[in-house]
């Protein structure tokens, strides 16, 4: 693969970190609530403007957390976990990505390793619904990741750089160096088990060059790639220390608001 730009101090990447906390079917909206009420007295102003945060709450809970948001003026972006890739049609169940931008969305996670893993989600599909995201002038976050039989045969790399590639399918160089896409191995996810730091580098590093080589090395500097995985606040300073890792996909420590807060603040723990 060719070599692609990595180093965050390069003045010329300045990638700001991106902090997602997805909730997935945790909380109602009245919890939904209390945790952002809570969340924006642990997150300061500083804070924001070194990191990015969003959060991906169940879609029952998003008109609500759009309306705190939106009426407290609290700088989180909202996010979403899944849509269907059609704007309107007879899929029972699915959301419309029409519909989640009229709630002023601005993250969709597509490809989450639950969604490829439980309910059969193809690469075809991810690719479909990474497209709806961008027509409605959403940033997606792509997710990519191998499970624990794959890493231990040695097809990580095959295994990430096809879901890369095929997620990226038709998507122009501009949209690429816009998006997110996020690492999350799958024998990592909700296991407590984490990847090494340099394991994760050495993916996210693989990630960066892949999108080199699909979409230019100037949309490689600058696409923001998250690791997620057992990401908590022990640990997140020293993942968000490597090079290629811009951000954090939070599954369980976003669900309270103290841990999320903590991995928010992972610079102060002086990495």
């Amino acid at each position: 693969m060719p070599d692609a730009p990595s180093s965050k101090s390069s003045p010329s990447v300045g990638r700001k970190p991106l902090i997602s906390g997805n909730w997935k079917m945790n909380l109602n909206h009245f919890e939904a609530t209390v945790f952002l009420d809570k969340l924006r007295y642990l997150v300061t102003p500083d804070d924001l403007n070194h990191v990015e945060v969003s959060v991906h709450p169940p879609f029952t809970d998003i008109r609500t957390v759009q309306t705190f948001v939106e009426s407290e003026k609290v700088e989180i972006a909202l996010g979403a976990q899944n849509c269907h890739w059609e704007d309107t049609g007879a899929f029972t169940g699915e959301v419309s990505p029409a519909f989640l931008a009229k709630l002023n969305v601005r993250y969709v996670i597509v490809g989450h390793s639950e969604r490829r893993e439980l309910f059969g989600e193809t690469d075809q599909w991810v690719n479909r619904k990474l497209q709806a995201v961008l027509k409605h002038a959403m940033v997606p976050i792509l997710c990519v990741g191998e499970t624990l039989e794959e890493r231990e045969s040695g097809s990580t790399e095959a295994k990430v750089t096809g879901q890369v590639q095929a997620g990226l399918a038709g998507v122009t160089p501009d949209q690429v160096a816009a998006m997110v896409i996020a690492y999350e191995p799958i024998w990592a996810i909700g296991t407590g088990r984490t990847a090494t730091t340099e394991d994760a580098q050495a993916v996210c590093a693989s990630i960066r060059a892949t999108v080199a080589a699909s979409a230019g090395s100037d949309a490689a500097a600058v696409v923001r790639i998250q690791y997620g995985g057992s990401v908590k606040p022990s640990n997140a300073a020293e993942l968000m220390a490597q090079p290629d890792i811009d951000g954090a996909l939070v599954g369980g420590a976003s669900l309270e608001p103290e841990d999320f807060a903590q991995v928010v603040q992972f610079r102060l723990a002086g990495v």
